[in-house]
């Protein structure tokens, strides 16, 4: 199941930064920049494939990722080998880290651990970061999610659900993240769109104690 998603325009708000004279040259600080970017969203256009097996999330959810890049990527069987996906799923993002930067050929992406639950407001830090680097830069990150009843995406089954999806997107001014979840439409995930929102926190709160690629 395949399709072609919508994609959005980053849309900027009026934001001006009033300079005293004599001081032009002052670096801003981090925070500065951040506000600077507050109002600004994006989503990636990519090619959207729902998950072919009950295991095939993480192949899935890197050739998403790919379709960002690549006109053309490779199929969630090929992925699967590369991954060494089995009936067990796919074992740590590092594999999916891997496969993405063999597959550009070049070392795009790296490794992230949030093995902290609930995450430091340092990781946090670090993923938004990285979730609006990324996406600016055209790059859509994969993450390996824990989603237990009671914290999980729209449509899951109730039961805690491990997991790989795609960042595709993100807006600033809520602090949402848009997903591809290559579940959309499978057993027991009937109900969950192929693309939704979800807020930062919320993002933040189901990858531990995994990772992301980035």
């Amino acid at each position: 199941m395949r399709r072609r998603s919508l994609a959005a325009v980053a849309l900027l708000a009026g934001a001006g930064l009033l300079v005293a004279p004599g001081i032009a040259g002052a670096a801003a600080p981090a925070e500065t920049q951040r506000q600077a970017d507050v109002a600004a969203a994006k989503t990636l256009e990519i090619e959207y494939q729902s998950q072919e097996t009950g295991y095939y999330c993480g192949p899935a959810a890197t050739r998403i990722a790919l379709s960002a890049q690549l006109p053309d990527p490779s199929s969630q069987d090929t992925l699967a080998e590369q991954l060494g996906t089995t009936e067990n799923g796919t074992d740590h993002i590092g594999l999916v880290t891997d496969v993405l930067n063999d597959n550009l050929g070049e070392a795009r992406y790296v490794s992230r651990q949030l093995p902290d639950d609930p995450p430091t407001q340092e990781q946090k830090d670090l993923l938004w970061d990285d979730i609006v680097r990324d996406i600016d830069e055209g790059h859509a990150l994969v993450a390996n999610i824990v989603a237990p009843p009671g914290n999980q995406p729209p449509g899951y089954p109730d039961s805690t659900v491990y997991h790989y999806f795609t960042i595709v997107g993100y807006d600033a001014g809520t602090r949402n993240v848009v997903i591809a979840d290559p579940a959309a439409g499978t057993g027991g995930f009937e109900e969950t769109p192929e693309q939704y929102e979800l807020s930062f926190d919320q993002v933040a709160s189901l990858i531990p104690p995994k990772g992301y690629s980035a």
